[in-house]
């Protein structure tokens, strides 16, 4: 059997219908078979969510979103949900809207509620809520931030403009001359400082004898501390102290009039003896100076010295007083 040229374009131009009227469809979220089940979820706010935007159950996707409409008595918006892949939820379970990127639309991700046993059927209605995606937390902790900043900058703005009050004319040119002394000051720091590095430069050798000889010394001190610390001073100090004793003792003794210096010190009857003993010493020997002949007898031919008598001697020295020595 032929098939006539019209038949084909009416065949070709009703495929196209329906194949357009199905995309539309896909697009839209919906099927021209549909047997699948659907949920339904009351919103507040669906947060920039559309039609065809998937349903997923930890990120895998199990349907789309067919329809939104409002309620005219309430204004919430009444989400269908589509499940392509049907999956058995509890009544309690919820349907969050969020947002799974910087740049994606929105989505909504079910949360069933595994201790529920309860299962919705087709056609029930679902706990709708809506999760602050990643912006909005920002935002939200941001806020505070730039209400503190903003006080800031107004405090900021007050000082700024007391500050300008207070600093007139004068002040700002007194400001400009202490900063000026300030870096003549520095500068003249800085030249003090070349010429401190100049004078280590030159001066590096002495300074490196200089050290060498504390060092030596140092060694040297640390050598007369060793020393110093072997040597017995206790035992040094016991003696010095028994020496002390002893001389106390013999200077005691000496205040007594005991011993022969003592006795020496004490005694004024020895004194006296000893002076007059002194006197009479001092007269013979006088007398020996100007009599030699009464003592001492020289004869070359064995004369015999004539016998001293007091008369010759009163004689021969009229002025002279005659002493005479006593035995004590």
């Amino acid at each position: 059997m032929k098939i006539s040229r019209e038949i084909k374009t009416a065949i070709l131009v009703l495929s196209a219908i329906i194949l357009f009227i199905w995309g539309y469809s896909f697009l839209k979220g919906k099927s021209l078979f549909d047997n699948s089940v659907k949920y339904y979820v009351l919103y507040e706010n669906v947060e920039g969510l559309t039609t065809s935007s998937n349903v997923t159950l930890n990120g895998l996707v199990v349907g789309k979103v067919s329809k939104i409409t409002i309620q005219e008595n309430t204004g919430k918006l009444v989400v269908e949900i589509s499940m392509t892949n049907p999956f058995d939820v509890s009544k309690s379970s919820i349907a969050y809207i969020y947002s799974p990127g910087l740049l994606g639309g929105k989505q909504i991700a079910l949360a069933p509620n595994f201790e529920d046993k309860e299962i919705a059927k087709s056609g029930d209605y679902l706990n709708g809520e809506i999760r602050k995606d990643f912006t909005d937390q920002i935002g939200e902790q941001l806020d505070p931030i730039q209400k503190k900043l903003q006080a800031v900058l107004d405090n900021a703005d007050k000082m700024l403009v007391s500050v300008n009050a207070i600093l007139d004319e004068k002040a700002q040119q007194d400001i400009k001359k202490t900063l000026a002394d300030l870096s003549t000051t520095l500068a003249n720091v800085n030249a003090i400082t070349k010429n401190l590095d100049g004078l280590v430069v030159n001066n590096t050798v002495k300074l490196n004898t200089t050290m060498t000889n504390l060092s030596h010394a140092s060694d040297n001190f640390s050598k007369i501390s060793d020393s110093v610390a072997d040597l017995n001073i206790s035992g040094t100090f016991a003696k010095l102290e028994s020496a002390s004793n002893s001389l106390d003792m013999v200077m005691s003794g000496i205040e007594n009039g005991e011993g022969s210096v003592g006795k020496l010190l004490k005694d004024e009857k020895l004194y006296s003896n000893l002076n007059q003993a002194s006197k009479e010493l001092e007269e013979l020997l006088r007398d020996l100076k100007l009599n030699p002949k009464r003592y001492v007898h020289f004869s070359l031919f064995g004369k015999k010295a004539s016998t001293f008598t007091p008369t010759e001697a009163a004689a021969e020295e009229p002025a002279q007083t005659t002493t005479t020595i006593k035995a004590n």
